[in-house]
C-alpha cells in the first residue's frame, strides 16, 4: 500500500522549551521533533530503514528525528506504522539552510596524506564503527529524558558542523563539540548509558561510545585514559574516561558526538542551556 502524505509543518526555529527532549532545529546536523498523534501502542518510525526514536504515551507520541549533515535543504519524511504489519504513512517535514563557518588547522602531515598501511587501518576502523553506529535498544531513555550534561567542564573551542581544511586540504565538517581541557581531566556520562564499544582509532585517537538506548549515542574521543569496559552500566555523571590528546589533534581536548538514528547532530541541542 502507498504512503499517505501528511505534513508536519515547516522548518522550526530553535526552541528554548524542550522540556526534557532536545531543541527542535530542522538543518543539517539539527534535530526534528515530530508529532505523532495518540496511538494504544508505540508507533514504529523509520527514516529510510533506519529506525527512529519514539518517546511520549498513548495520548501522544513524538518521533525524534536526527538530521545528518549531509542532508539536503528541503522536504524530508519518516515513515509511522501504528503496529507491526498495518499501513505505513508518511509524515513531511522541511529541512532549512544554515551556513557553518570554515575553519583551516595545521597537523602532521601522516594524519592527511595517509600511508598504504594507515589507509588500510582507517579503512578496518572505519567499518567497524559503522558497525557499532548501527546499535539500536531497548529500553528506551529512562523516563523520556534526554537533557544531556556537559561530559566535561571547559570552553567549547570548536563548534559543530564547521567545514575543516586540514594543511591546505577540505575535509568532512566536524561532527562533534569540541570542549578544552587539561589531559588527565575526567570525562563523565551525559545521560545513563551503556558502554558498547572502547578504541583506539587512527583519527579519534582513544574512544568510547555509550549507548543511551533507541537509537541515541554519544561519542568520546582523544582520550588519554579510559576507566570502563564494555558492556559496563554508567550513571549520570559517573567518570569513565579521561580527556588527551591522541588521535588527529592541535592539542588536548575533549571531542564529544552525539548520534540519533545514525546522524551525527550538534551536542548543544541536547544542553539544558
Amino acid at each position: 500500500m502507498g504512503l499517505a502524505l501528511l505534513p508536519a509543518g515547516a522548518a522550526l526555529a530553535q526552541d528554548a522549551t524542550a522540556g526534557p527532549w532536545p531543541h527542535a532545529l530542522q538543518v543539517p546536523g539539527g534535530v526534528a521533533r515530530l508529532p505523532l498523534g495518540p496511538a494504544p501502542e508505540r508507533p514504529m518510525v523509520h527514516a529510510g530503514d533506519i529506525p527512529v526514536l519514539v518517546l511520549g504515551e498513548a495520548s501522544a507520541w513524538t518521533a525524534i528525528v536526527g538530521i545528518a549533515l549531509a542532508a539536503p535543504v528541503g522536504q524530508a519524511h519518516v515513515s509511522v506504522q501504528a503496529q507491526a504489519g498495518a499501513p505505513a504513512r508518511r509524515i513531511a517535514y522541511q529541512v532549512a539552510a544554515k551556513r557553518y563557518s570554515e575553519q583551516r588547522l595545521k597537523v602532521a602531515p601522516r594524519t592527511v596524506d595517509l600511508s598504504p598501511e594507515d589507509q588500510a587501518r582507517y579503512e578496518r576502523e572505519r567499518d567497524h564503527q559503522q558497525r557499532v553506529m548501527a546499535t539500536f535498544s531497548t529500553p528506551l531513555p529512562q523516563a523520556g529524558d534526554l537533557r544531556m550534561r556537559q561530559p566535561v567542564p571547559g570552553r567549547r573551542s570548536s563548534s559543530f558542523g564547521l567545514r575543516r581544511v586540514f594543511n591546505g586540504q577540505a575535509r568532512n565538517p566536524h561532527s562533534g563539540m569540541d570542549i578544552a581541557a587539561a589531559t588527565g581531566t575526567p570525562v563523565v556520562a551525559p545521560l545513563p548509558g551503556r558502554v558498547i564499544d572502547v578504541g583506539d582509532y587512527f583519527f579519534n585517537g582513544g574512544t568510547v561510545w555509550l549507548d543511551h538506548g533507541g537509537g541515541l549515542l554519544s561519542m568520546y574521543c582523544h582520550l588519554s585514559g579510559v576507566d570502563c569496559a564494555v558492556g559496563e552500566q554508567l550513571a549520570t555523571g559517573q567518570a569513565f574516561c579521561r580527556v588527551g590528546a591522541t588521535g588527529r589533534v592541535t592539542g588536548p581536548h575533549l571531542h564529544w558526538g552525539v548520534m540519533l538514528n545514525r546522524s551525527m547532530v550538534d551536542p548543544a541541542l541536547f544542553l539544558p542551556e
